[in-house]
């Protein structure tokens, strides 16, 4: 099977007021993280959807990934959804799993966890919620091409496998999440 990670890294920051993607953690960047994590889980076709200001495509592309822009950015998540999913489509992948870059509790051990049964769809059950990183065959790609706002995939998951960890309630969103983040 070829199952894709796509990292949806197009968000612009606003809250936290810079481009939280390039910030160093444990001697990487965010997004260099989440690239990490997902190739440590077998997931070798690693898409990362991005906006027209990020400054970290190069350091990327040199790690073997397939930038996709997305022009419809600020449309919100689904926008960079259905560009992560298009670039899916293209490499034939059987599954995708979607993740962003600022869940820094996500370990190796939680997506291998959401790929245990590649034929039901997977979400991260935290905080109460059930939200992303998530997993989806290649059979639901067409629900996900027609998402749209800022709400992203999380209708899609409701009925599906949930695959609990409370770390990744932990994100970087505002300076004070940042702060917190560093002090740990």
């Amino acid at each position: 099977m070829s199952i894709a990670a796509v990292i949806l890294a197009a968000g612009f920051s606003r809250r936290l007021g810079r481009e939280k993607q390039s910030i160093e953690f444990a001697g990487e960047m965010l997004v260099e993280r989440a690239v990490r994590m997902a190739r440590e889980a077998g997931l070798m076709q690693v898409i990362v959807v991005v906006n027209r200001e990020a400054s970290f495509c190069e350091a990327l592309e040199e790690r073997g990934c397939l930038i996709v822009m997305n022009e419809l950015a600020e449309e919100g998540m689904a926008s960079s959804i259905r560009r992560g999913v298009s670039a899916a489509c293209t490499l034939k992948a059987s599954g995708v799993v979607l993740m962003t870059c600022d869940q820094v509790g996500l370990e190796v051990g939680h997506l291998l966890g959401l790929l245990a049964d590649p034929g039901r769809i997977a979400g991260s059950g935290y905080a109460g919620r059930v939200g992303i990183p998530a997993y989806f065959p290649a059979a639901k790609f067409g629900d996900l091409l027609v998402l749209h706002g800022d709400i992203g995939a999380r209708e899609l998951l409701k009925g599906g496998r949930i695959v609990v960890d409370e770390r990744l309630a932990v994100d970087v969103d505002t300076e004070d999440d940042l702060a917190k983040l560093f002090r740990q």
